[in-house]
Formats: C-alpha cells, structure tokens, sequence
C-alpha cells in the first residue's frame, strides 16, 4: 500500500459511515425485526404435537441452516426472475436474510422454550389458563430472558452478513467501500476502513447486549 493516504481515509469515512447508517443498520434491523416473527412461528410449528406442522418447521430449518447464505440470497435475487417474481434489490436482500435469521432464530427461540421447567405449564393450566394463554403470559416472559443473549450474537452476525448484499448491488456499507476503492485504487486501506466501521458498530452492538443483558440478571 505504500505510504498511508490520510487525506482519502478522511475523505472516504463519511461515505462508508453513511452507508452502514443509511444501508447496513436499516438492512439489518428489518431484517432481524421479520426474521423473528418468522422465526416464532417456525419455532411454534417445531414445538407442535402434529406432525405435519412439525415436520415443516423442521424441513425449513434444516434448508436454511445447510446452504449458504450466499446462495439463499442469489436464489431470490437472480433466481426468482426465471419463475416471473422480479424483485428489486434491497427487498430481495430484506426477504433473504429475513430467512436466514428466522430459520437461525427459530432453534434459539425454541430451545428458550423449551429450557422453561414443564411446571410452568402446569402451573398456568392448574389457574384455568389454555395453552395459548399459558404460553403467552407464563411461558414466553421466561423464554425471552434466556433467548436475548444468542438473538443479540444472531443480530451482530446479520450486521457483517449484510455485506453480502452489494453482490445484487444493493446501496450500503460494503457497497461504497467497493465503488469508493475501485474509483481510487486504494484497495487496502478503503477495506480497512471499512473494516474499522463494521468493528465500530459490532462493539457498540455488544455494548447494548451487555447491558440488556445485566437488566434481566436481576429478573432470573
């Protein structure tokens, strides 16, 4: 790389920090905020007494979980086209990575559920609760303090992974960083930088998760 060139290192932060502000968190947080819902209903489906539904949950995680998320996101971008479905850019990105976290997710949610004793359910049955109502007011409020540690790391991982997304040329951090260093030349320290970025906002992510996480502490 030679001898650093500071004056485009300082030209070239406020683009790449706009692009994670205006790109990458936004891509990122809906996303997360689909993927959950998505991944609450599979992990409902995963937890079901019928077996049809339970085999569906089970059959979309083991599909998501084992192939690429690259690949997960080539197949809505380039490859629902050749079957009349042409999405734009960013929500393909939206729908690919909404998949990939909820088929992740589902397995955080369910085994959260899971890890509450079967007492619980007992407990709320013995009051004249029903199952749904058991599972929303008993069951989910204990789960949720046990699922926020491994669905924040989910978060912090879909943060990097958006990256992926300036493949099908979608406008974010990564994106600038490749336009900014093939316009340059200056491979290195452009990738760098970017670098740097993504490890600011994963740390300041890590934060937060530290301290959500010390809030419920007094709750367990």
């Amino acid at each position: 790389m030679g001898d650093i060139d500071w004056q485009l290192a300082a030209d070239s932060f406020w683009p790449l920090l706009r692009g994670g502000l205006t790109g990458t968190i936004p891509l990122a947080l809906m996303s997360f905020a689909f993927g959950l819902v998505l991944a609450f209903a599979v992990a409902l489906l995963r937890l079901s007494r019928n077996r049809v539904l339970s085999g569906i949950g089970r059959v979309y995680v083991s599909v998501i979980r084992g192939t690429p998320l690259l690949v997960q996101l080539f197949v809505v971008f380039y490859g629902m086209p050749s079957v009349g479905v042409v999405v734009d850019p960013w929500p393909s990105a939206i729908i690919a990575f909404s998949l990939n976290v909820g088929g992740y997710a589902a397995e955080v949610i369910r085994a959260a559920i899971l890890s509450v004793p079967s007492g619980q359910w007992e407990a709320g049955y013995m009051v004249g609760m029903s199952r749904g109502r058991a599972l929303r007011r008993i069951i989910l409020p204990q789960a949720a303090r046990v699922s926020v540690p491994p669905l924040s790391n989910t978060f912090i991982s879909l943060v990097k992974d958006t990256s992926l997304a300036s493949l099908i040329l979608v406008a974010e951090l990564f994106r600038a960083a490749e336009e900014i260093a093939a316009f340059s030349s200056e491979f290195m320290l452009v990738y760098i930088e970017a670098a740097f970025i993504y490890w600011a906002f994963c740390t300041v992510l890590s934060f937060g998760q530290d301290r959500i996480e010390r809030k419920l502490e007094q709750y367990v």
